[in-house]
């Protein structure tokens, strides 16, 4: 397994946390129908830390981020309860307008895993990344601070990038775009949503490594949400393990790994093992 980027304090160290989640309970509406879709959940992060959440479908991991960021599912009606601070203000109470500017103005961003779903197909890459920036009139042009995150984000030749539609890039590299819209409100908290979904395994180490040395440099707090847990492996201090909208099991990545205490845990990683087998056996070719 490798090193994590950053140590994780001892427990009962005083550190002040960047996000505080205590007993968040998340019901979605959808129709005549509710579902408790989170349940009790207890999530930190510290400033700087990688931390992931794991869990297969539909077990809570990516309703757990929206609800943190408070991005509406798209559902009749939701209601939440419980404790959420973000750098110590309170999520729950925000204004609308306030939740806004702490999207767009170095509070924190999400990396969808639909970077084709994600991205308007009638805009040249620049523009919709530009259109991330905070309007700064002592910085160089719009264009010019686009190319230079583009370049950031490692896509070759960004000025020709930015130039592009979406349809024009692959995969990997709408991928890449998209960090770069998240990164450009210099966020201190990145979600990263199944960022590597879809992608074939050279192109999903590319992402990585791209996640990986922003969260370096950086110095950016990330949250990394997947069903792989080979991925928490190379990128998170910590891990919260999800089934059910519950958080069953947290700790150092380094003890979930070495020591997993619920079964579902150790099954989870038997299938992470497996799918990695069967990948490296067949291989797909790749769509940087």
């Amino acid at each position: 397994m490798t090193e994590a980027v950053h140590a994780v304090p001892a427990p009962g160290a005083d550190v002040d946390l960047l996000l505080r989640v205590e007993n968040l309970n998340v019901q979605l509406h959808i129709g005549a129908v509710s579902v408790h879709a989170v349940h009790s959940v207890d999530f930190h992060v510290r400033p700087g830390e990688c931390v992931g959440v794991v869990g297969e479908s539909g077990s809570g991991k990516s309703t757990l981020a929206r609800a943190i960021m408070r991005l509406p599912p798209n559902v009749s009606r939701v209601e939440m309860s419980g404790i959420m601070e973000f750098d110590g203000r309170d999520l729950m109470t925000l204004p609308g307008e306030t939740l806004r500017k702490l999207r767009r103005e170095s509070g924190f961003s999400m990396v969808f895993q639909d970077p084709l779903g994600f991205l308007n197909p009638t805009k040249r890459i620049w523009r919709q990344v530009a259109e991330a920036l905070s309007d700064r009139p002592d910085t160089p042009s719009r264009f010019e601070r686009a190319t230079r995150l583009l370049d950031e984000v490692g896509l070759p030749d960004p000025a020709r990038v930015a130039r592009r539609f979406p349809h024009e890039l692959s995969g990997g590299m709408r991928q890449r775009v998209v960090i770069a819209i998240a990164l450009a409100s210099e966020p201190q908290l990145l979600f990263a949503d199944e960022p590597t979904t879809a992608l074939d395994s050279t192109v999903q180490l590319l992402v990585l490594d791209t996640l990986r040395r922003l969260h370096r440099d950086r110095g950016t707090a990330m949250v990394l949400i997947t069903h792989d847990l080979s991925v928490v492996a190379e990128l998170c201090d910590r891990v919260y393990v999800m089934r059910g909208g519950e958080v069953i099991e947290s700790g150092s990545t380094t003890d979930i790994f070495d020591k997993p205490k619920d079964p579902y845990t150790a099954r989870l990683m038997e299938l992470s093992r497996a799918s990695h087998t069967l990948a490296g056996a067949q291989p797909r070719p790749g769509n940087g």
